[in-house]
Parts: structure tokens; sequence; C-alpha cells
């Protein structure tokens, strides 16, 4: 492909998301609530539906085929039960915090509450850094993507998705966020369809990637290897911890009409996220089986482009943007509510009109680093782990703290530092083969878990929290 008719294609399909998200929105436009939260507006379907979107981004069209090549079916299914692990564990999270802080709007707002500002800058720190490193490894993959199918430069695509995805978040907030990832949904359901169809035709089946793997890599297909069982709980409690702290979650929970089609929302969301997974990483074993080639990171490209037709080249452009755009916007929403609910916080004399004015123009300076990062083309593998390891640190202290009155604000800063303290000793340098990297993952969510069973016991203050203070506490940022 030409890299002008790519550019226009880019052009043209993301500035339709981006008209769609802004008409929906143009109505209501007025509320810092309905910009930051969309409270109680969404049913069980649409929440279902945007956090299918929000879940898949362009890269499962990389990840899990790369990881079923070094570690077979075992990573796959730990892949694929990791994605949809947070779903169903945010289902009793997510019920406590409507019942404990029924105005609520941020995972932050919880936690300076609940243990104070020095869990609260850690924890803000960690939700940070991981939305940004998600952002830019999104706008990575769809610039790599676009690449392939014609020359465009990096920082051609990262801008224009970037820009129209920008567009619309800020100016309509959570709401348009919502509503364009259905209409992403209705393109990537059936371009998913397609791909999943072409890619049977071009391995030719099942039979010959078994017996491609059988000859060449057959420990690939044995559930019980223990390289592909390592790599497979290794997915599976990364990703589980870490989707915990992704204020886009916690966005939608309140955007529930209710806790019971919020409920069925991340259940059945969490429920069919899992087998797109696990089809998507079936590719990587193809590309062994098949011997297509010798860079896993295209995996199931290297297995689709023999068979792939000229207008389904053209059509991945669509497809990586409405994978791309929906987790993208989940991500620049989130950051938004919390800028918006940090600031209020902070300046509560504020005007909703600045408070609005505010949370839409830093996000615009916040993504200029996305940009330059995600032009230079880097892995950002390594620092997706890091982020990991920080969220699985902080995971226990700070849920634990929805249930038990006497865990306080300095037992669980003390338990999260040990926590990154062990992981980070077993956590692999840059580089290095990551040998104990599903024990730097389990030492450090464990080990808080410890700390605080220990430090509460030998605790001699008998002073307990509260939980009623937390609901008379937050109020609507409208008020």
């Amino acid at each position: 492909m030409h890299a002008s008719s790519a550019i226009l294609w880019l052009v043209m399909f993301s500035g339709a998301f981006a008209l769609s998200g802004m008409w929906y929105s143009r109505r209501d436009r007025g509320s810092l609530e309905d910009y930051v939260i969309a409270r109680n507006s969404q049913g069980a379907t649409a929440t279902m539906l945007t956090l299918l979107a929000s879940s898949m981004g362009a890269w499962i069209l990389f990840s899990p085929a790369q990881a079923a090549t070094w570690g077979g079916l075992a990573a796959i299914i730990g892949y694929a039960l990791g994605s949809m692990s947070p779903r169903l564990v945010m289902i009793p999270l997510g019920r406590r915090m409507r019942e404990l802080i029924p105005q609520g709007h941020t995972l932050t707002e919880f936690v300076v509450l609940r243990f104070g500002k020095p869990m609260y800058a850690l924890t803000l720190l960690i939700m940070m850094f991981y939305m940004f490193i998600s952002l830019t490894a999104e706008i990575t993959a769809i610039s790599k993507l676009v690449a392939m199918l014609a020359p465009v430069p990096l920082w051609v695509t990262a801008a224009i998705v970037m820009g129209s995805t920008l567009l619309y978040t800020s100016y309509g907030g959570l709401r348009a966020s919502i509503f364009t990832d259905k209409v992403q949904m209705a393109v990537i359901i059936p371009l998913l369809g397609v791909l999943i169809a072409i890619g049977w035709k071009a391995t030719g089946g099942i039979a010959p990637v078994i017996q491609g793997l059988q000859e060449q890599a057959p420990a690939l297909l044995n559930l019980g290897d223990p390289v592909g069982i390592k790599a497979g709980l290794t997915f599976f409690v990364a990703i589980l911890l870490t989707g915990l702290f992704h204020q886009g979650n916690w966005q939608r929970v309140y955007s529930a009409n209710n806790t019971r089609n919020m409920r069925r929302g991340f259940l059945t969301g969490g429920l069919l996220v899992a087998p797109v997974i696990f089809i998507m990483g079936l590719f990587g074993l193809a590309f062994v089986g098949l011997e297509r080639g010798t860079d896993s990171s295209i995996a199931l490209f290297s297995v689709l482009m023999p068979a792939v037709p000229t207008w389904f080249a053209v059509a991945l452009i669509p497809l990586g943007l409405a994978l791309v755009m929906s987790t993208a916007d989940t991500a620049i929403s989130a950051v938004s509510s919390i800028i918006a609910v940090d600031a209020r916080r902070l300046a509560p004399g504020m005007q909703r009109s600045t408070l609005m004015a505010l949370s839409r123009w830093l996000i615009f300076l916040l993504a200029i680093p996305v940009m330059i990062v995600s032009a230079q083309g880097y892995s950002v593998l390594y620092l997706f782990l890091l982020a990991d390891l920080l969220c699985s640190a902080a995971a226990f202290p700070v849920f634990f703290g929805l249930f038990n009155r006497r865990h306080n604000g300095p037992v669980a800063v003390v338990a999260t530092i040990c926590g990154l303290i062990v992981g980070l000793w077993f956590f692999p340098a840059p580089g290095a083969k990551p040998e104990y990297l599903l024990e730097s993952f389990l030492l450090a969510a464990l080990v808080p878990a410890v700390v605080i069973a220990l430090l509460l016991r030998i605790q001699r203050s008998q002073v307990q929290f509260d939980f009623g203070m937390l609901g008379r506490t937050v109020r609507s940022l409208d008020d």
C-alpha cells in the first residue's frame, strides 16, 4: 500500500470514530459528573461492551501469539484466564466500593481518605505509570501495524491516532468513550471473525499445525510442560493484579446504573474476552508449527500475510484503530477523571468550568510524551512488567482496606514497600533472562499480606476506621 493511501485511510477511519463520539456527547457537556463518571447511566449490555472494547487493545494481535511461541498452550490458557480475572474480581470489590462511597469517582479518592497522603501518593504514582505505559504500548502497536502495511513513519500514525482520540475524549468525557466503545465493537467483532477465517485458510486447518509442532516443538502442546505452566501463571498473576489499578475499570463500576447490572456487565465482559485471547494465541502455535519465520513479535501476521486479500489489508487499519482507540480513550478518560477529582480536593473552591478545562488541557500536555515515546517504536514489554510488579505489591494493602477496620495508612505503606523490595530483588534486569519473574510477582503480592498480618497482630492501637465517613465525605463534583 502507498503511504499516502494508508494515511488517507487512517484519517478517514479515526475521524469517523472521533466524530461519532463528539456527535453523541454534544448535548451532555455541562455536567462535570457526566464528563468524569457518567454515573448510573449504563445498563448491563453497555457495561459489557465497553469493558470488552477497553480490554481488547491492539496488543491482542501481537502479545498472545508471541507468548505462545515459547510458552505453548499453558501460556495461552494463563494469558486468557488472566485477561478475564480482573473483571471477575472487580465484581465484589466494585460492589463494596459502591456501598461505601455511593458518590465515588476514582480509586485514589478512596485511598487518600482511607490511608492518608503517603499511601495516596504511592498509589497515584503506580496508577499513572501503568496507564502511561498502557497508552504508549497501544499507540506504538498501531504505528507498527500501519508500518507493516505501508511506509508510513511511526510518528505520523501516532499523531493521527492520538489526536483523534484526544479530540472526542476531551470533548465528551466518559460518555463519549463508552459510546465509541460500542461503535468500535461493531467494527472489531466482524473483522476479528474474518481474521480468524483467513487464518484458518492460511494454516490449512489444525492438522498441519499439530503435525509441525510435534516435529518442531512438542513441548508447546504439553499442558504439563514446566516452562509453559510457569509462563501461564506469570501472565495470570500479573494481569489480574494490574487490572485492579486501571481507573477505567473503576469509572465503569460507577457508570453502571445499578449494582446488579454492574455485576452482569463485568461477568459477561470477563467471560467473553478469554476465548478471544485464546484464539489469538493459537496463531503463535501455527507460527512455530508451520515455520513461518523467526520474528515471533509478529507471529500472527507472519501466518496471515500469505493468504490476506488486498481488501482485508485495508480493513486491518480500521480493525487496528478500533482496538487501539477503544483502549486509548479509556486510559485518557481515566487520567482526566483523576485530574478533576484530585484538583477539586486540593482546591475545593475551584469553579466547575475551571475544573473541566483543567482536566481537558492537562491531558493534551500529558499526551506529548506518549506520542514521543510511541514514535520511537520501542518495545515497552519490560516497562509493562515493571508496572505489573508495582501493582502486585500495592494490591493487598489497598483492597484489604475495603474490609478491615484496623488496617491503616502506615501499615499499608510499610507493607507495599516491603513487597516492592522483595519483588525487585528477584525482578530481572533490563535485557536479562526473566528466570524468576513469577517468583518476583508472587513475592511482591504475598509479602505485603504477611507484613500486614504481623503488624496488625502486634499493633497496640485498637483504633478502628469509620467506613461511614467515606460516604459522608465524598460528594458530587457538580455540588
